[in-house]
């Protein structure tokens, strides 16, 4: 496994309505390493800057400041061209919410990355099948999102973050919408698949008994990244 981290953050700085009446300073010099294969868990009460700080890791936001690096590659120093082809094949988004396409089935959304970052359709067709197999879901591929649980349809788009082997494997609130029993389940899942793949994960969540069991845990506070206690 690589020894070159698999995201970096440095300095990270972000403000909202800067220079206005109600500024608001939501990240504050955010300095982060996560390794191929670790798993970290992101805690922060609500309005924080979670999904700030997720979204300009993940490259669909930009810092006022500061730097991110994705398997050793600076995303401020890239075109845009560069940087959208960087955030297709080294990223992998999982939300609270799965957002799959509902007119293809799940076998087809979890080959649709595979297939628009030029993999083509056979060997797209079997990692999305490998991935299914992993997450139990193989007799399902052929099911549309409205024909599975809210479960099923979350572990699909597991498959669909890791298709393309990303480096980096950001999560936020993946568990969010389910219920406790389910949400157990997932979350194994996540981790467990990220661990086995070399992905590092980035994993935000508001359960502190599943973000103890990740290999480390830090809070977001006052626009900082502290150890949780």
């Amino acid at each position: 496994m690589s020894d070159v981290p698999a995201l970096r953050l440095t300095g990270i700085a972000r403000t909202y309505a800067k220079g206005l009446p109600g500024e608001v300073r939501v990240l504050s010099g955010v300095d982060l390493e996560v390794a191929p294969g670790e798993t970290v868990a992101l805690t922060a009460p609500s309005g924080a800057g979670k999904s700030t700080l997720l979204h300009i890791a993940g490259l669909l936001d930009r810092p006022d400041s500061g730097r991110v690096e994705i398997g050793g590659r600076d995303a401020g120093a890239l075109g845009e061209r560069a940087r959208t082809a960087l955030r297709r094949d080294a990223i992998g988004f999982v939300y609270q919410f799965h957002h799959l396409l509902r007119e293809f089935t799940a076998l087809e959304n979890v080959m649709l990355p595979l297939l628009a970052a030029g993999q083509g359709r056979r060997r797209a067709r079997e990692r999305a099948m490998a991935l299914l197999d992993a997450v139990g879901l193989a007799g399902r591929a052929a099911h549309r999102p409205a024909q599975l649980s809210g479960g099923e349809a979350q572990r699909v788009a597991i498959c669909r973050a890791l298709a393309n082997r990303p480096r980096i494997l950001l999560a936020d609130e993946p568990t969010g919408n389910l219920d406790p029993d389910t949400a157990e389940r997932v979350f194994a899942l996540l981790a467990r698949l990220a661990r086995e793949e070399g992905q590092g994960a980035l994993i935000a969540t508001h359960n502190m008994e599943l973000a103890a069991r990740m290999d480390r845990a830090l809070r977001l506070e006052r626009g900082r990244l502290v150890p949780a206690s």
